[in-house]
């Protein structure tokens, strides 16, 4: 790599490695290490082809995918993580907003982890990522009926894990500031 590929790669690295933190986050089940892990590979990747990629962030995103399908494929098995009760809510102030707000990312990021690998990431391409179900499909190397029975059967396992989504509600959702950990609206 040449001095302006290397200088373009750090850039890209230094602006955009917040976000496709998040969506690695998610991926890997609120597990923060094994999501440094999967960006930071994900990253060497697209170093190596960096000269000949049009658009780093959606070529860095495939990786993110494909290596979360790569890592569901093998044999051995993961430790689960435990998830602690999330904190009970408190009254009708904007303080009790903001304190929803952070039940409702908890109790989510809490019931994703609790998800298989290939529910979880189903969901996050489908509703974080917001893509269609054939482009899901065509990332995942399945078909669009597998992807919508894969969602369906997530979504009805996430309502089981957390049934107190349904308490939080989509309306808590909406007043978050960012998509941080709350991919699904979950209704009763």
């Amino acid at each position: 790599m040449d001095a302006q590929g290397h200088e373009r790669f750090r850039e890209f690295v230094e602006n955009r490695s917040s976000a496709l933190l998040k969506t690695a986050v998610l991926l890997s089940g609120g597990d923060r290490h094994a999501a440094e892990d999967l960006l930071q590979n994900a990253l060497v990747k697209a170093a190596g082809r960096w000269q000949r990629i049009d658009e780093p962030e959606a070529y860095v995103r495939q990786i993110l995918y494909r290596q979360q399908v790569s890592r569901w494929r093998l044999k051995w098995r993961r430790r689960e993580l435990t998830v602690a009760d999330p904190p009970e809510g408190t009254g009708g102030s904007a303080t009790a907003d903001a304190s929803s707000a952070a039940d409702l990312r908890i109790v989510m990021r809490g019931a994703l982890a609790r998800l298989t690998a290939r529910q979880r990431t189903v969901l996050v391409l489908r509703y974080f990522e917001d893509l269609p179900e054939a482009d899901v499909a065509r990332i995942l190397g399945c078909s669009v009926g597998t992807v919508r029975s894969t969602t369906h059967r997530s979504l009805a396992r996430l309502r089981a894990l957390a049934p107190e989504l349904a308490t939080l509600g989509p309306a808590d959702a909406e007043q978050q500031p960012s998509r941080d950990y709350s991919p699904v609206e979950v209704r009763p």
